[in-house]
């Protein structure tokens, strides 16, 4: 049930933590006798400067010239500039290590055995791309462009291009051509990286026609620099100003990387929206900014250290990678892998996880639970001895998924369920490795980040439902938004409803235990009678009952209200009966309330998902409603559109 404990660590474990660590390195400076997160998290509202300052130093962040302050104004917001007057290089914090450590390990589908570049290799890399960066004229300010798999040259062109200043952006391989388009057609790169193509499912797909047609709708018309993957020698002679990694990089080895050194806030990554609305808007974010608060949540909330091996199920065009790939900073090894997380079997990442002594493991909420209805018990097939955190992101992780983690994969593991956002390219929620694991809860909030849930009439308010807010400036805000030179798209998305408030779109709860419990987006949120309802509630009803494969809620406008309509995908061989429609709704009649249950159940071949794979409510809604949906391709199965409109069980 919702609220129940499910695991604790002992007090040994939570005494070897980074954040226990942490918290006693504060109580001897401050005079403090803090024992509790809840304690810490306090002071790090209270006392922001005096944690940002912490978090520097306890970070061992690498800057030429120091800040003069943590922050010029701790009440703007927008607009506050993070450690005035420091001078840094985001790719110098993440190579810090040249030694014969493994950096990287890579798992292409199918190959039998992974590749490892080792931290050595991964400088000599980044300083030949880097060098050809400089010779191609890259400099500070210039976009660098990837349309690459989850590879190890992914990593090494993105830190070679913020070595000299560049703005790194990318998408996965598996964007169409559209979607690509309505990103890097904004922002006009000048070098573009792809593979020559990529693999899913027993399946090799070509990049380079996709990737000429962009060229071709490209006003900047970039380099293009093609990596080996699928094939080892690709010929590229169709391809517009293309050449081969191996051509393009510097030939010398033993180069030395001339780390660019810039401002704090200087622009590091764009990151975009998720365009199914409209154009993806074109998030900037600071080279400072996302190394702090990368490095808080990753040293602090998911207690990374040296000797720690990550991996992140993701592709490139998810804020996870950016995330992951800050690992580095702290000297810890990263698995990567691409390709389909269930070829040629299900338990394909629970064996890459014993063979590698993975000790954390990051993965989707869609994940966990595709892995359970596959039936697979990874702790009774696989050595997950080391593994000592799961975490979990991207859409709400159902109580049903809470507790298979704990009977299906591992007793003793700390799941971190996370929730925050591209747009600030980190979390708001997240784990807490010292502390207790309730069901359907995320552990804490997070460090220096002012969290609340708003009622409607903007009043924070404890364990109940509200809308998402941070009252409080943090360093990895965007700092602009591309081609918005007066911040009207910027203001618009974030600070319309609350004055220097930044109000998320999430429906959300502070529960007693000072967790936070996911509802959903709120501009998808169900309002029948008036009534709020997080579509999450009804997902985590739905998705127990075992003839229903995926289901997808959305509200529909109805002789002046609203009412629920739940569509359902269906297991293979199962048919809506009448009796499976009042077995739903009496599920969630019992589990949520009258209010809650559809007064539709209908029948769907197929539930939309972006790239990312969230739900698309939003598009179904206007679908539903006879509204155009505008850049199908952000999403994954744009086709299945089609099956939603002019629905007869709709019109009644």
């Amino acid at each position: 049930m919702e609220g129940d404990l499910l695991w604790s660590p002992s007090k040994e474990r939570a005494a070897n933590t980074n954040m226990s660590a942490f918290m006693q390195k504060i109580n001897k400076k401050y005079g403090k006798d803090f024992k509790e997160y809840e304690d810490l998290y306090q002071w790090s509202i209270d006392n922001m400067k005096d944690f940002w300052a912490e978090m520097w130093d306890s970070a061992g962040i690498i800057a030429s010239e120091k800040y003069t302050a943590v922050i010029d104004d701790e009440k703007k917001m927008p607009g506050a500039e993070w450690f005035v007057g420091s001078k840094l290089n985001f790719a110098e914090n993440l190579l810090r290590r040249r030694d014969d450590k493994t950096a990287l390990v890579f798992y292409g589908e199918g190959m039998e055995e992974p590749e490892r570049m080792t931290y050595a290799e991964l400088y000599d890399n980044v300083a030949r791309i880097a060098k050809s960066l400089r010779d191609e004229g890259v400099s500070a300010g210039d976009r660098v462009v990837g349309f690459m798999p989850n590879m190890p040259w992914t990593i090494a062109a993105m830190l070679a291009a913020t070595s000299v200043g560049a703005i790194w952006s990318s998408c996965s391989p598996d964007f169409g051509t559209k979607g690509v388009l309505d990103r890097f057609g904004q922002i006009e790169p000048k070098v573009l990286f792809t593979a020559n193509g990529y693999q899913y499912g027993g399946k090799k797909f070509d990049s380079l026609q996709k990737v000429s047609g962009i060229f071709e709708q490209l006003s900047s018309r970039p380099k293009i620099v093609v990596v080996p993957y699928t094939e080892q020698d690709s010929d590229i002679s169709a391809v517009p100003n293309a050449v081969h990694l191996k051509d393009f990089m510097a030939k010398e080895s033993g180069l030395e990387i001339k780390f660019e050194q810039l401002p704090f806030m200087h622009p590091l990554y764009i990151m975009y929206s998720s365009g199914t609305t409209g154009l993806p808007k074109c998030m900037v974010q600071s080279a400072g900014g996302i190394l702090i608060h990368h490095i808080k949540e990753l040293m602090l909330h998911t207690d990374v250290k040296p000797d720690d091996k990550l991996f992140y199920f993701t592709t490139c065009g998810w804020m996870m990678w950016n995330w992951m790939v800050s690992t580095l900073a702290l000297g810890a090894t990263l698995i990567l892998f691409d390709g389909s997380p269930f070829f040629p079997d299900p338990g394909i990442l629970f064996k890459i996880a014993e063979k590698e002594k993975m000790t954390i493991f990051g993965t989707s909420a869609k994940y966990i639970d595709s892995v359970q209805k596959e039936g697979l018990k990874p702790k009774e097939k696989y050595d997950l001895g080391p593994l000592k955190a799961l975490l979990s992101t991207g859409s709400p992780l159902s109580i049903d998924n809470f507790e298979y983690v704990y009977s299906g994969i591992k007793e003793d593991i700390c799941l971190s369920s996370i929730s925050g956002g591209t747009d600030l390219n980190g979390c708001f929620a997240a784990g807490n490795p010292m502390g207790p694991v309730y069901a359907g809860e995320l552990q804490c909030r997070c460090l220096a980040m002012k969290v609340e849930a708003y009622d409607d009439n903007g009043k924070p308010v404890l364990d109940k439902q509200g809308e998402l807010v941070c009252s409080m400036p943090f360093p990895s805000m965007p700092i602009y938004f591309w081609n918005d030179s007066e911040g009207k798209k910027y203001h618009d998305a974030y600070f319309d409803v609350y004055p220097n408030v930044w109000r998320h779109g999430d429906f959300v709860k502070i529960t007693k235990n000072k967790g936070v419990i996911m509802y959903g987006r709120s501009d998808a949120t169900l309002n029948p009678g008036g009534v709020r309802i997080g579509t999450a509630e009804i997902y985590r009803v739905v998705e127990n009952i075992a003839e229903i494969a995926d289901s997808l809620v959305i509200g529909q406008e109805w002789q002046g209200d609203v009412r629920v309509i739940l569509f359902v995908r269906l297991q293979p061989g199962v048919e809506l009966s009448d009796d499976l429609v009042k077995k739903i709704k009496t599920a969630i009649r019992n589990n949520c309330s009258p209010r809650h249950v559809p007064a539709k159940v209908i029948p769907i071949a197929d539930i939309p998902y972006t790239i990312n794979m969230k739900k698309v409510e939003i598009a179904v809604k206007k679908i539903i409603h006879g509204q155009e949906v505008k850049n199908r391709d952000a999403l994954k199965n744009p086709e299945c559109l089609e099956l939603y409109a002019g629905l007869p069980e709709l019109q009644s």
